[in-house]
This record gives C-alpha cells, structure tokens and sequence, in this order.
C-alpha cells in the first residue's frame, strides 16, 4: 500500500516537473525542475528495484548534466526578449515538426502490444545469486551490444560536432610555434646593449628586443629562404 502511494506521488510530480521544464519562461528555473524530474524518475527507478539505474541518474544525469546546462544558461546571459521576437516567423515551421513528430508517437502507440510472456515473467522468480548491477552489465555487453557501441557512436559524433561548431580562429589569437621557438638564435631575441661610465653598471648585458624588430627579422629571414630556393 504505501510502495503503491508513494509511486503515485513521485509520478505526479514528475510530470508536473516534466510539464514546467517546457513551460517556464525562465530557463533557470526550467534547469531546476529538470532537476527535480530526474530526483523523482530516480525514486521510480528505486521503487521498481533498479538501484544502480537509480544511482546513475543522479550521479551522471543531476550530477553533471544538469548542473552544466545550469552554468551554461546562467553564464551565457542569452536575451530571451530577443529570441521570442522571431517566435511567430517559424511558427508554420515549428507546428509542421510538432504536427510530424505527434503522428510517429501515434503509429508507434497503436502499433505496440505486450508481448505474451510478459505476464508470466512478473511472477518469475527473482535469481538471488545476481546482482542488478551484473544482470544490467550482461544485457549490455552480450544481447545488446550493437546498440550500445552504437549509442556511444552517436554521442562521439555529436561530441566532435559540437567541438567543431565551437571551434573559432579568431585574429587576435596567439598560437605557439614549437619549431620557430627550437630554431631561433640569440641574435634574434636579444641585443646588446653597452652602458656609458656612470650610469649605473659598467658591463654589458643583454636585453631583449622589441616585437617588431623581432618580427621584421623573421620577415626577411622567410623572404631570404624563399630567394635561395629559387
């Protein structure tokens, strides 16, 4: 009775959370029901036995995913005003892909039957000498597992897709040139410099030279190679 009253409880707060993450007009507080969605899915996944599930979600889920879309969102200080502006423009667009996406869960809804020996396996008895954490395990990694190298397939693209998107050459960049810093002389770098009786010091030392001499002397050094080898 009270494993029935409490899957009902964390049920109806999970989807009233789900329903508040699409409908907050503040991202923040959208990322902080998530939050609240995944603690709740969490509980299900406890009531239902699945502990290691359980643990994953909060641990991978809460514990690193939601925590960086909040940073990220608070962070980039987006200008909502702005974005809602254009909401009308794509409105037929958005209405077709929702319009589209409603159908698939349809066909699949109508198309999907539970399978014969489902009712018998829920009065199966439960194998003591395996753990949930070794079952799960050897799903994965026997039965399914081109689905789950695949799945991580898809993740790695999406990684690299993001990298790449993300990725600027900006101007005013500075990137280190390993052989250039190998390769370059003292004369290059430094100069010297001879102070006068009285100014301090009588020996001579070293100092080094300006960025732009620098750089006209690596200048005239690449258009002299480029002469030698024609």
């Amino acid at each position: 009775m009270i494993v029935n009253i409490l899957f009902y409880l964390f049920a109806t707060v999970l989807v009233a959370s789900a329903a508040t993450v699409v409908s907050a007009r503040n991202p923040v507080h959208s990322v902080l029901f998530l939050i609240l969605a995944f603690f709740n899915a969490a509980a299900l996944f406890l009531i239902a036995g699945a502990e290691f599930l359980a643990m994953t979600l909060v641990i991978v889920y809460v514990g690193a995913v939601a925590v960086l879309f909040l940073f990220v969102v608070m962070m980039l200080d987006v200008n909502f005003a702005e974005l809602r502006s254009g909401f009308q423009r794509y409105l037929g667009v958005g209405a077709l892909v929702g319009a589209v996406l409603f159908f698939e869960l349809l066909s699949v809804i109508g198309g999907w039957q539970l399978a014969p020996q489902a009712g018998q396996l829920r009065f199966a008895p439960i194998v003591s000498t395996v753990s949930n954490t070794e079952a799960l395990g050897e799903l994965l990694y026997t039965k399914y597992v081109f689905l789950f190298q695949a799945a991580g397939l898809v993740l790695l693209v999406a990684m690299i897709g993001a990298i790449v998107l993300t990725l600027r050459d900006r101007k005013t960049s500075r990137h280190q040139n390993i052989r250039a810093q190998t390769e370059r002389k003292v004369a290059d770098t430094l100069e010297m410099v001879t102070m006068s009786l009285g100014s301090g010091t009588g020996t001579d030392f070293y100092r080094p030279k300006v960025v732009e001499e620098v750089a006209d002397a690596h200048g005239h050094d690449d258009h002299g190679g480029h002469g030698h080898g024609h």
